[in-house]
Protein backbone atom coordinates (compact mmCIF):
# COMPACT_ATOMS: atom_id res chain seq x y z
CA UNK A 1 0.00 0.00 0.00
CA UNK A 2 3.39 2.57 0.78
CA UNK A 3 4.40 1.45 -2.78
CA UNK A 4 1.49 3.42 -4.96
CA UNK A 5 1.30 6.24 -2.52
CA UNK A 6 5.18 6.87 -2.62
CA UNK A 7 4.97 6.69 -6.76
CA UNK A 8 2.03 9.02 -7.11
CA UNK A 9 4.51 11.57 -4.73
CA UNK A 10 7.17 11.03 -6.97
CA UNK A 11 4.72 11.52 -10.30
CA UNK A 12 3.63 15.31 -8.50
CA UNK A 13 7.04 16.07 -7.80
CA UNK A 14 8.05 15.52 -11.10
CA UNK A 15 5.28 16.79 -13.00
CA UNK A 16 5.85 19.82 -10.84
CA UNK A 17 9.35 20.20 -12.21
CA UNK A 18 8.47 20.13 -15.20
CA UNK A 19 5.85 22.88 -14.60
CA UNK A 20 7.89 24.93 -13.12
CA UNK A 21 11.00 24.78 -15.59
CA UNK A 22 7.85 25.32 -18.67
CA UNK A 23 6.66 28.31 -16.75
CA UNK A 24 9.91 30.00 -16.25
CA UNK A 25 12.18 29.05 -19.69
CA UNK A 26 11.90 32.58 -21.92
CA UNK A 27 9.34 31.37 -25.08
CA UNK A 28 11.09 31.11 -28.33
CA UNK A 29 14.34 30.86 -26.68
CA UNK A 30 15.48 27.47 -27.84
CA UNK A 31 13.59 27.50 -31.63
CA UNK A 32 14.69 30.92 -34.31
CA UNK A 33 11.57 30.50 -35.73
CA UNK A 34 8.01 29.28 -35.07
CA UNK A 35 6.63 27.27 -38.33
CA UNK A 36 4.28 29.34 -38.69
CA UNK A 37 5.84 32.56 -39.58
CA UNK A 38 8.75 30.51 -41.74
CA UNK A 39 9.19 31.07 -45.62
CA UNK A 40 8.96 28.17 -47.36
CA UNK A 41 12.59 28.61 -48.50
CA UNK A 42 13.66 28.79 -44.71
CA UNK A 43 11.85 25.66 -44.03
CA UNK A 44 13.14 23.27 -47.01
CA UNK A 45 16.33 24.64 -46.74
CA UNK A 46 17.46 25.46 -50.04
CA UNK A 47 19.43 27.94 -51.23
CA UNK A 48 19.91 27.31 -55.25
CA UNK A 49 19.04 24.71 -57.53
CA UNK A 50 21.05 24.48 -60.32
CA UNK A 51 21.53 21.51 -63.29
CA UNK A 52 21.29 18.45 -61.36
CA UNK A 53 22.53 20.35 -58.05
CA UNK A 54 21.04 21.67 -55.04
CA UNK A 55 22.44 24.31 -52.79
CA UNK A 56 21.27 24.30 -49.14
CA UNK A 57 21.38 27.14 -46.94
CA UNK A 58 24.09 25.27 -44.24
CA UNK A 59 26.23 24.64 -46.84
CA UNK A 60 25.72 21.82 -48.50
CA UNK A 61 26.19 20.73 -52.36
CA UNK A 62 23.93 17.79 -52.99
CA UNK A 63 23.67 16.00 -56.71
CA UNK A 64 20.88 13.86 -57.91
CA UNK A 65 21.28 11.86 -60.88
CA UNK A 66 18.70 9.46 -62.23
CA UNK A 67 20.66 6.11 -63.21
CA UNK A 68 18.66 4.11 -65.94
CA UNK A 69 17.67 0.49 -65.86
CA UNK A 70 19.09 -2.56 -67.82
CA UNK A 71 16.91 -5.25 -68.30
CA UNK A 72 19.11 -8.50 -67.08
CA UNK A 73 17.36 -10.76 -68.88
CA UNK A 74 18.74 -10.05 -72.11
CA UNK A 75 21.91 -11.14 -71.34
CA UNK A 76 23.53 -14.41 -70.87
CA UNK A 77 24.96 -15.88 -67.91
CA UNK A 78 28.45 -14.74 -68.61
CA UNK A 79 27.64 -11.58 -69.55
CA UNK A 80 25.64 -11.22 -65.94
CA UNK A 81 28.79 -12.39 -64.04
CA UNK A 82 31.08 -9.56 -66.70
CA UNK A 83 28.84 -6.95 -65.67
CA UNK A 84 28.13 -7.80 -61.70
CA UNK A 85 32.15 -7.63 -61.63
CA UNK A 86 32.57 -4.30 -63.42
CA UNK A 87 29.92 -2.74 -61.06
CA UNK A 88 31.22 -4.83 -57.90
CA UNK A 89 34.97 -3.39 -58.57
CA UNK A 90 33.39 0.41 -59.56
CA UNK A 91 31.02 0.58 -56.43
CA UNK A 92 34.10 -0.71 -54.32
CA UNK A 93 36.55 2.25 -54.93
CA UNK A 94 33.79 4.99 -53.95
CA UNK A 95 35.25 5.96 -50.46
CA UNK A 96 32.97 8.77 -49.94
CA UNK A 97 29.00 8.46 -48.51
CA UNK A 98 25.92 8.12 -50.91
CA UNK A 99 22.29 7.06 -51.18
CA UNK A 100 20.71 5.06 -54.02
CA UNK A 101 16.91 5.76 -54.19
CA UNK A 102 14.72 4.08 -55.47
CA UNK A 103 11.28 5.47 -56.44
CA UNK A 104 8.07 3.66 -58.20
CA UNK A 105 6.01 6.01 -60.61
CA UNK A 106 3.15 5.72 -62.15
CA UNK A 107 2.98 5.57 -66.35
CA UNK A 108 0.93 7.71 -68.12
CA UNK A 109 -0.48 4.94 -71.06
CA UNK A 110 -2.79 7.67 -72.42
CA UNK A 111 -0.82 8.03 -75.83
CA UNK A 112 -1.07 4.08 -76.12
CA UNK A 113 -4.76 4.46 -75.17
CA UNK A 114 -5.05 7.48 -77.82
CA UNK A 115 -3.09 5.53 -80.35
CA UNK A 116 -5.57 2.23 -80.18
CA UNK A 117 -8.53 4.72 -80.53
CA UNK A 118 -7.19 6.51 -83.26
CA UNK A 119 -6.21 2.76 -85.00
CA UNK A 120 -6.93 2.45 -89.11
CA UNK A 121 -10.49 1.69 -89.01
CA UNK A 122 -11.01 -1.80 -90.10
CA UNK A 123 -14.19 -3.62 -91.91
CA UNK A 124 -13.01 -7.08 -89.79
CA UNK A 125 -15.32 -7.14 -87.37
CA UNK A 126 -13.18 -9.67 -85.20
CA UNK A 127 -10.20 -6.74 -85.57
CA UNK A 128 -12.51 -4.96 -84.22
CA UNK A 129 -13.40 -6.21 -81.14
CA UNK A 130 -10.01 -7.00 -80.42
CA UNK A 131 -9.20 -3.65 -80.47
CA UNK A 132 -12.43 -2.70 -77.82
CA UNK A 133 -11.03 -5.67 -76.03
CA UNK A 134 -7.69 -4.14 -75.55
CA UNK A 135 -8.56 -0.35 -75.12
CA UNK A 136 -10.96 -1.62 -72.00
CA UNK A 137 -8.18 -3.29 -70.73
CA UNK A 138 -5.51 -0.58 -70.95
CA UNK A 139 -8.52 2.16 -69.51
CA UNK A 140 -8.66 -0.61 -66.48
CA UNK A 141 -4.82 -0.01 -66.13
CA UNK A 142 -4.67 3.19 -66.27
CA UNK A 143 -7.41 3.59 -63.35
CA UNK A 144 -6.08 1.05 -61.54
CA UNK A 145 -2.63 2.87 -60.92
CA UNK A 146 -1.10 -0.86 -61.38
CA UNK A 147 1.66 0.06 -64.04
CA UNK A 148 4.46 1.75 -62.39
CA UNK A 149 7.87 2.19 -63.77
CA UNK A 150 11.02 2.08 -61.40
CA UNK A 151 13.41 5.33 -61.20
CA UNK A 152 16.50 4.56 -59.91
CA UNK A 153 18.18 8.06 -58.85
CA UNK A 154 22.31 8.23 -56.68
CA UNK A 155 22.23 10.97 -54.17
CA UNK A 156 26.62 12.28 -53.98
CA UNK A 157 26.64 15.19 -51.29
CA UNK A 158 29.66 17.21 -49.80
CA UNK A 159 30.38 20.33 -47.75
CA UNK A 160 30.56 23.46 -50.20
CA UNK A 161 33.78 25.44 -50.20
CA UNK A 162 34.05 29.15 -49.74
CA UNK A 163 34.36 30.21 -53.45
CA UNK A 164 31.11 27.97 -54.49
CA UNK A 165 27.29 28.75 -55.17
Amino acid sequence: MLLPIVMLLLCLIGGGAVLFYLKTSKPGSKTPLNLSEQTAQQFVNVQDIRDYFLYTQDGWLLCYLRVFPISLDLLNSSEKKLLINKLTAELSSIRFPFKFLSVSRPVDISPLISELVTATPTADSKQKELLRQEIAEMNTLALSGEVVERQFHLILWQQQENGEG
